[in-house]
């Protein structure tokens, strides 16, 4: 696995646990718990812009750590 790859791997699992924690957010009825989970997805939202443009910038510098898309392999 390339470093792109496992970047985009790493991005894609912290995007999905701040979608889990905004979920638990609305879904309880417990205010200090929906105040905890919108927090730590918030934060996890701000490490995830931050990752991305860190991916963002690699590949511009390494375009060989660009992480083709399942549409673009195909053809």
């Amino acid at each position: 696995m390339t470093i792109g790859e496992k970047m985009h791997q790493t991005l894609a699992s912290l995007e999905s646990a701040a979608a889990n924690l905004k979920t638990f957010s609305l879904d309880t009825q417990d205010q200090t718990a929906k105040q905890m989970f919108a927090s730590y997805s918030q934060q996890l939202e701000d490490i995830c812009k931050g990752l991305r443009g860190r991916v963002n910038y690699i590949e511009q510098q390494e375009p060989q750590y660009k992480v083709m898309q399942p549409q673009q392999k195909q053809q």
